[in-house]
């Protein structure tokens, strides 16, 4: 079982979509207790790779007995597998919400979440691009059918725009990969760094113009300005659980920038090494501007959340623009804070929406809601987070992210923009939460017909909120694993030596 461990987190998944589709004429108790009970094992199995990454053993997976490069690889190392919990932490309580009712608003959707899933877990866990790019489609066609679940015009029309954006960076990756193999003959992300060290000065234009357009198709992913703008109307017109789920879909992006960027492009990339680094950190600075005027501009609640996501991105890749193992460290830990923040905001924004009658989540003065202290309470500690106040998760990522800037040139920069936007973070939250919960006329607006109760809605966004918390009690611990990775990340020989050397085929 252990031999196995690697490749479970991929077939749990897909096991699972596959018996919930030839589940779907059952009891839909069954179909939801079926789909818990796999995340609540993709949780352990998570866990449990954890633990074996945990003293720096990187661990690889030969489908078919076929040896890297010739055959399929799966590698589980410290960044891959922080990627798969945080991914199965998410879901867990996004799928709680969703049984509130939301999952009975269409066809499948227990089934295609799994297949989510196992798109997630596949892309974080893949040693090949070839096969990123597959993850990647199975990705956009499970988030495309979900994104539409439920149905309605806005979600289509979001749709429409998210998935020809997304199958034009599809087309952009095949091109990439194209170029890349047509030279170098693999796809093997191993051999592909050994073989780009070594490479003839001719065959330098077209590598580095494969591994900008890569990053085209990555920043695509992760929502990286220019190519941001399918994000806000996608994120804030799906059902609350599906825009819970994708909270960590711009962190597929952000994963690939950083195994690519530091694996094959890295300073050990011979003429094409540090391939992004000029590009990188201006445009994750102008993304977390830009990504905080529509957080301040915005009309609604689950609108401000997509922005706070553009944002949170801009903030993630700003630390690992920095390219020093102190920089990765405090964006790994930003990244679950960031994710776990805008999950829980999504959740928050639909249960206020819901008490709220025609006005929604728009700022605009209405009736008090029913249970307005409890989620007036929690909207508040959401919005600490967002904020990056102390003494939060939030707080202790952005201290962590600027720590790691005092040695880099552009350190003015990097403090001016992240201090600014976390002030207007701060402004526009707050103006928010008054709009919701203070300024309130008339009588109180009875909750919407068939609204769950209190309980089971806030369940899932306290259970996402104590993420965030343990976070900060286990600081110590977490960041250690943390600056451990990012020294992992930047010493890539040990990841080659494992996928080409020392792997054996399973």
């Amino acid at each position: 079982m252990m031999a196995h461990s690697v490749i479970a987190p991929v077939l749990l998944p897909l096991l699972t979509g596959i018996i919930l589709i030839l589940l779907r004429e059952k009891n839909l108790l069954l179909q939801r207790s079926v789909s818990v009970l796999s995340i609540l094992l993709q949780i352990l199995l998570a866990g449990g790779l954890l633990f074996q990454v945990n003293g720096g053993e990187i661990l690889t997976y030969s489908l078919g007995n076929w040896p890297a490069p010739f055959g399929i690889v799966l590698v589980a190392d410290r960044l891959a597998v922080w990627m798969l919990l945080v991914t199965s932490l998410v879901a867990l309580f996004s799928l709680l919400y969703a049984l509130n009712g939301t999952d009975s608003s269409g066809h499948h959707f227990h089934a295609l979440f799994q297949l989510q899933l196992f798109g997630l877990n596949g892309a974080f866990l893949t040693g090949d691009l070839f096969n990123l790019f597959v993850f990647f489609e199975i990705l956009l066609i499970a988030s495309y059918s979900l994104l539409l679940h439920g149905g309605g015009r806005l979600r289509t029309k979001a749709g429409l725009h998210f998935v020809v954006i997304n199958l034009v960076g599809s087309t952009l990756f095949l091109f990439a990969v194209g170029v890349l193999y047509g030279l170098l003959g693999t796809l093997n992300m191993a051999d592909l760094a050994m073989r780009i060290a070594v490479m003839p000065q001719e065959q330098v234009p077209l590598i580095k113009a494969a591994g900008l357009l890569l990053f085209g198709v990555f920043a695509l992913k992760a929502a990286l300005v220019p190519l941001y703008l399918w994000l806000p109307s996608a994120y804030a017109h799906t059902s609350a659980p599906v825009a819970a789920l994708f909270a960590i879909m711009t962190k597929v992006g952000v994963y690939s920038i950083l195994r690519s960027y530091t694996l094959i492009f890295g300073s050990q990339g011979g003429l094409a090494a540090n391939l992004i680094e000029p590009w990188l950190l201006p445009l994750a600075l102008l993304t977390l501007l830009i990504g905080m005027a529509g957080v301040v501009a915005s009309k609604g609640l689950r609108q401000q959340t997509a922005y706070l996501v553009v944002a949170s991105v801009g903030s993630l890749l700003v630390a690992l623009g920095l390219n020093t193992e102190a920089g990765i460290a405090a964006g790994l830990y930003y990244l679950p804070h960031s994710t776990f923040a805008a999950s829980a905001c999504f959740l928050l924004a639909n249960s206020i929406a819901s008490r709220r009658g025609m006005l929604t989540d728009r700022f605009e003065s209405a009736p008090p809601i029913e249970h307005a202290r409890l989620l007036g309470g929690l909207f508040f500690v959401t919005a600490v987070l967002l904020a990056g106040l102390p003494p939060l998760s939030g707080f202790i990522g952005k201290f962590m992210i600027l720590r790691a800037a005092l040695a880099h040139s552009q350190f003015v920069w990097i403090m001016a923009v992240i201090l600014i936007t976390s002030l207007l973070a701060l402004v526009a939250l707050a103006r928010s939460g008054s709009l919701l919960f203070y300024k309130v006329q008339g009588a109180p607006v009875p909750a919407r017909m068939g609204t769950p109760s209190i309980f089971a809605e806030t369940i899932p966004i306290v259970g996402l909120l104590s993420l965030c918390l343990a976070l900060v009690l286990f600081a110590g611990p977490v960041s250690g694993y943390l600056q451990l990775t990012a020294e992992q990340l930047l010493q890539p020989a040990g990841y080659i030596r494992a996928v080409l050397l020392m792997g054996e085929p399973n």
